[in-house]
């Protein structure tokens, strides 16, 4: 797992995963104990959903201190406007149907491809990243391969 994050994209996984070994964790442990003394734990549903929470925290923990340690991270704000990168928006057009559309290439923490934020690290965010105006590029795509020209960086 190598992910592009900004500062701020880390500095979120960080607090969250602050949250998680701090105040979660007493929380289901606190739960945990409780959910104990109510008897045997063999059937014990509160006890194994205690449990249960407890793992889905730890699972958590692990995808958070991976995400962080193998991040690269790059300043959003040093980068070249005239070239598409992280927070880059640009009006693009595809070939092969003449639909027109804006995107925004955003990490993989802030992707929302309903409202047109394509990752970066996606088929069209990788062919889009470094490019500029004019541009026009071929996106390998699973099953589909088609071409996007690069109308305007905005």
């Amino acid at each position: 797992m190598n992910n592009t994050l900004t500062e701020e994209n880390v500095k979120k996984l960080r607090e969250e995963l602050d949250y998680r070994m701090t105040v979660k964790r007493a929380e289901i442990a606190k739960e945990k104990l409780v959910a104990a003394a109510h008897g045997d734990r063999s059937e014990n549903a509160e006890y194994k959903e205690a449990c249960a929470n407890y793992r889905e925290n730890d699972n958590r923990i692990q995808y958070l201190l991976t995400m962080i340690s193998t991040a690269t991270i790059i300043d959003d704000k040093d980068l070249d406007k005239s070239m598409l990168g992280i927070n880059g928006k640009a009006r693009i057009k595809f070939i092969e149907d003449d639909d027109e559309i804006t995107v925004t290439l955003v990490t993989t923490m802030d992707l929302d491809p309903e409202n047109m934020l394509i990752s970066i690290e996606s088929d069209l965010g990788k062919a889009l990243s470094g490019k500029k105006a004019g541009d026009i590029v071929e996106v390998n795509a699973p099953g589909e391969n088609y071409t996007v020209e690069i109308l305007e960086i905005l």
